[in-house]
C-alpha cells in the first residue's frame, strides 16, 4: 500500500542525517488487519537492516464515551495496535485520551471525564505490561494538554507502567511556558519530543495554530523559534530521564532541510547539558 512505501522512503531519507531512532505514527483510527500486520514486520525487518530502532508507535484516540460499548470498542482496538507495536519492536506505545468537551454531563468537564478516562487507560497498560511495552499520553489535543492536566492524568491511571509523552512545544497551544511545564511533568516521562515554534500575537504566512488564549504558533525548526529548547532538555535531564529524545518539525519549510538543521541544533544543545 501506498503508506508502506511511504514510510519505506522515509526510512531510506533519514539515513545521510545519522539519526538515532525513528518513531511510526498510525494516522487513521483503524483496527489492526493481517495486511497491517504483513506491513508491520517488513518495516521492521527494514528498520532493523538500516540499523534504526524503532522508539515509539503512536496513534489517537478517545477514553470518553457515555457508552460503554464504545468504549470497549475503543480500548479493543487500542490492545490491538498494541499487538502491531510489538511486531514493531516499539518500546513505547502512545494514545491520546480526548479531545474536545461537550456541553452536557461529564463531557463538560475534564475533570468529570478523568475517572473514566483513567480506568480506560489503566486497562491499555495493564494489557501493554503483558507485551513488555509502557504506554503513555501526549500533551495533545487542547484538552489533556495544560500540565496540570496531564499530571491529574498521570495520577488518576496510578500504574506503573503507565507515563507520560511530554511535547515541550505542545504546552505553548494552552499558552504555559514550556519549560516551567516540562520540569513539572518531566519525571512522567517515558518518551519525549523536541519541537519549536515562533508564537506571534497576528497571523503570519499560512500554516499557523491558534493557541487557547489566541496566540498564533507557527512551526519552527529546532533553536530558531521561541521554545527554550535547552532549558526543556535541562529539565528532562535534571528529573533522571533517560529516554529517546525526537524531532517533531511542523514548520514550512521543505521537511527534510527542516530536519537537518533542527537535528544540528539539537545535538548542539544537547552537548551544553551538563
Amino acid at each position: 500500500m501506498w503508506y508502506e512505501w511511504l514510510i519505506f522512503g522515509a526510512v531510506f531519507l533519514l539515513i545521510p542525517f545519522a539519526v538515532a531512532n525513528l518513531k511510526l505514527i498510525a494516522e487513521k483510527k483503524i483496527n489492526p488487519t493481517e495486511e497491517q500486520k504483513k506491513n508491520a514486520q517488513a518495516i521492521r525487518a527494514e528498520a532493523d537492516r538500516l540499523g534504526l530502532p524503532i522508539v515509539a508507535y503512536t496513534l489517537g484516540a478517545c477514553l470518553y464515551a457515555d457508552d460503554e460499548e464504545k468504549l470497549e470498542l475503543e480500548i479493543q482496538r487500542l490492545k490491538g495496535q498494541l499487538d502491531i507495536a510489538h511486531i514493531l519492536g516499539a518500546p513505547v506505545f502512545r494514545h491520546d485520551v480526548c479531545y474536545e468537551l461537550g456541553k452536557s454531563g461529564n463531557t463538560r468537564s475534564f475533570d468529570r471525564m478523568l475517572p473514566t478516562i483513567a480506568r480506560c487507560a489503566r486497562q491499555v497498560t495493564e494489557y501493554g505490561a503483558q507485551l513488555g511495552i509502557r504506554t503513555c499520553s501526549e500533551n495533545h489535543g487542547f484538552i489533556a494538554q495544560d500540565s496540570d492536566r496531564v499530571e491529574r492524568l498521570f495520577n488518576a491511571v496510578a500504574h506503573d507502567n503507565y507515563g507520560l509523552l511530554v511535547d515541550m512545544g505542545n504546552f505553548l497551544c494552552v499558552d504555559e511556558n514550556p519549560a516551567t511545564a516540562v520540569s513539572r511533568v518531566a519525571p512522567y516521562a517515558v518518551h519525549a519530543h523536541a519541537k519549536d515554534m515562533v508564537v506571534r500575537e497576528k497571523p503570519l504566512g499560512k500554516e499557523w495554530i491558534v493557541s487557547r488564549g489566541g496566540q498564533y504558533l507557527y512551526g519552527a525548526v529546532i533553536g530558531e523559534g521561541d521554545v527554550p529548547v535547552t532549558r526543556c532538555l535541562r529539565a528532562l535531564k535534571k528529573s533522571g530521564y533517560e529516554g529517546y529524545v525526537t524531532i517533531e518539525y511542523e514548520g514550512e519549510e521543505d521537511c527534510l532541510t527542516g530536519i537537518a538543521r533542527g537535528l544540528k541544533n539539537l545535538r548542539a544543545m544537547m552537548a551544553t547539558i551538563e
